[in-house]
């Protein structure tokens, strides 16, 4: 069956005015193969608004963005870019779609329209958690370290693949293997834990949606200890110097579960915000 194209696009804005209209001064997006998920095209334009004076701050180039085309003059190629198209991108259904929908309408022209929406944010806050902070696209690049966010539309574009890929594999290794990546703690019976700046009860865990999981164990009595460790001293399982089992168990064990697609995982989970 043949997959969409993804188109990953940011919009730069100016500041909103005491009316509420933005104006856009930059546009930029690639065209992404869903399958490899690789880079197969790229667009940018700086774009001159109506109201020069309402230039952001954050444009220090005054001089490139004056002599720019206006909206009007790369409408049709953003229209291109984007219409039948999934449209990708971090916070894109509260802030960029609107702005696209806004800056077609002010020329009279019908705005292009998703096939579906992927919105990261929505993604990430439901299947990543707050490990790694607020969610902004600078702090996820933080957190990867790959790199600092420019703000510039092109560059936050690429960013973004590149956040949504760290993000997928490590929920891949996380659904795959949980025995190899989840550590015993003595002290509380040998619970699951996850990598998060505070570990939440685990009565909040089960009630949080996660890749796999959380296993909560009792202390064992001393019969089961005793049992136990008959059976790990006599059994065909061996531990190396670190007591991690090794030989024909823990191959056994490697394969119970059967890995998926990074990007199949976000795309199942993303339904509930596909329109």
């Amino acid at each position: 069956m043949k997959m969409r194209e993804i188109v990953f696009f940011d919009v730069e804005t100016t500041a909103p005015s005491s009316e509420g209209r933005w104006c856009m001064l930059e546009f930029g997006a690639i065209l992404v193969c869903p399958r490899k998920l690789v880079e197969v095209g790229s667009y940018e334009t700086l774009i001159r608004p109506g109201d020069p004076s309402a230039v952001s701050r954050r444009f220090t180039d005054v001089e490139a963005i004056s002599s720019a085309p206006p909206f009007e003059d790369v409408a049709g190629k953003i229209f291109d870019i984007l219409n039948g198209r999934v449209w990708a991108g971090h916070n894109i259904q509260r802030f960029d779609c609107p702005r696209i929908r806004e800056a077609f309408a002010e020329i009279g022209r019908p705005a292009p329209e998703p096939a579906g929406v992927i919105d990261s944010l929505n993604v990430l806050a439901s299947e990543f958690g707050r490990r790694a902070g607020d969610l902004k696209m600078a702090t996820l690049a933080s957190y990867f370290g790959i790199g600092k966010q420019k703000h510039r539309s092109l560059d936050d574009a690429r960013m973004n693949l590149e956040v949504l890929k760290h993000c997928a594999t490590v929920l891949l290794l996380e659904s795959s293997l949980p025995h190899v990546l989840r550590t015993s703690d003595h002290h509380n019976g040998g619970a699951v834990t996850r990598s998060m700046k505070t570990t939440p009860s685990p009565s909040r865990m089960l009630q949080t949606k996660l890749p796999f999981t959380p296993v909560v164990a009792s202390p064992p009595s001393t019969d089961q200890a005793m049992a136990t460790q008959h059976k790990v001293n006599n059994g065909p399982c061996k531990r190396d110097s670190l007591g991690k089992v090794v030989g024909r168990a823990s191959k056994e064990a490697l394969s119970t579960r059967r890995a998926t697609t990074p990007f199949h995982m976000i795309l199942r989970h993303s339904r509930a915000i596909l329109r």
